[in-house]
């Protein structure tokens, strides 16, 4: 009997120490694939001209990575996972060399570049959770937080507190993407992924064999028709989980985003007024570029904080988090529109709370994804869902171009310039 006792014991020893490495590993992998997209973000301000939307950064930052996660569904199971971590670490690394260069073209050709590894280490990572479980998936979401919470602070320490220059800052983070080799240290590593039964095409069987579900043999029809299959096929299943799972994290990334993006750079107040509490002696404002930075770390401080603490606050009604979204929007267009609030701390409060259910919203979402959508579809949904945060994202960016000069112009006149400042 004791000695029963004592195997159980070394099993659940085992059994915990292996969930812990896995954790480790993928919090490691959410970390890297989230903080180059959110460094360019928080430098976007940098990056583009004053008197240019920084939505444009926003914009070149998620249309590859939407594009990448619209077609994967169709052609990401035949890649071999090992193949992957490659290409995602050239990708990266590249890009933020090209993001780090003075040229604006050259920069923003980097910018998409880091977004398809960004959109590609998503779907890639999503996929492998099915494999390891919710121990890895809550791994993945809490180690995207982080990455919001330390590039947004990172990038802030460097620029605002140590005036190391932009580009050197920039360049530093490239080196961040080899980090993604630790895939190879995974137990049970999975090179090639066996297709599940909804990835299953007519034209990834032999021609000699039979295809059980058509009943006929592969040869006697056309690839246009095992395409077109196919794809009926992969539509059918997206369509499936578009109510439940992929509007409402749409809705809540599309309200968050215009907030982060088109209206946080016109959330400011003066610095030059000696009345202000931003000049005392204790303030770190010192350019209203501080401002757009500051917002950004706090949103992330709230991303990292809510997924985090998934495991504890399980949220199944998605939709409530999209409501309480929009009603910050409205909060944040009123005071860049009005200038109701003249000091800078309750906006501060509102962005760390917005991030919080940012946060939420992703990892509660796959949680549910996980839950209840059956097994021989988790894999194929875990990636495709993942197009719905970049789909709200780019929809901010397209609005946010138009948003943000149109709140920056109604500023100026109502004597309030200061959008127009460095």
């Amino acid at each position: 009997m004791n000695s029963n006792k004592f195997f159980q014991w070394i099993h659940s020893f085992k059994t915990l120490s292996s969930n812990s490495t896995i954790y480790l590993y993928f919090w490691i992998f959410g970390l890297i694939n989230n903080i180059l997209y959110v460094v360019i973000l928080s430098a976007a301000i940098d990056i583009v001209e004053t008197n240019i939307p920084k939505s444009l950064v926003l914009l070149v930052d998620i249309l590859p990575s939407l594009t990448i996660k619209l077609l994967s569904p169709f052609f990401i199971q035949r890649i071999k996972y090992g193949n992957r971590i490659i290409l995602l670490i050239i990708l990266s690394c590249v890009g933020m060399i090209l993001v780090s260069l003075k040229d604006l073209w050259i920069c923003l050709f980097g910018v998409g570049l880091a977004s398809l590894s960004s959109g590609f280490g998503e779907v890639t990572f999503l996929q492998l959770t099915h494999t390891y479980k919710e121990v890895s998936l809550n791994g993945w979401s809490s180690g995207t937080g982080g990455a919001g919470l330390l590039g947004s602070a990172i990038y802030l320490l460097l620029t605002t507190v140590l005036h190391i220059p932009i580009r050197i800052s920039l360049l530093l983070f490239s080196i961040l993407p080899f980090g993604f080799l630790l895939y190879y240290r995974l137990d049970g590593n999975v090179e090639y992924h066996p297709l599940q039964d909804h990835q299953i095409t007519t034209i990834d069987i032999e021609e000699s064999q039979l295809e059980p579900e058509l009943g006929v043999f592969v040869g006697d029809h056309s690839n246009e028709d095992s395409i077109s299959s196919h794809i009926s096929k992969t539509l059918a299943k997206l369509k499936m989980l578009i109510m439940p799972y992929m509007l409402p994290l749409t809705t809540v990334y599309f309200f968050e985003y215009l907030i982060n993006q088109a209206v946080s750079p016109t959330l400011l107040f003066p610095i030059a007024d000696p009345d202000e509490i931003l000049n005392s002696h204790f303030s770190f404002f010192h350019k209203y570029r501080d401002f757009y930075v500051t917002y950004g770390t706090l949103y992330q401080m709230g991303v990292f904080i809510s997924r985090s603490t998934a495991h504890v606050f399980r949220i199944k009604q998605l939709y409530l988090l999209s409501a309480l979204q929009a009603i910050n929007l409205l909060i944040v267009l009123l005071q860049s529109w009005n200038y109701i609030v003249h000091r800078p701390w309750p906006i501060m409060i509102l962005i760390v709370y917005e991030g919080l259910l940012g946060g939420s919203s992703y990892v509660n979402t796959f949680l549910n994804v996980l839950s209840n959508v059956p097994p021989q579809d988790k894999e194929f949904a875990l990636g495709s869902v993942s197009i719905a945060d970049s789909l709200g994202i780019l929809l901010a960016a397209l609005v946010g171009t138009k948003l943000e000069p149109t709140l920056c112009q109604h500023q100026v006149s109502d004597n309030r310039p200061w959008c127009t400042l460095e």
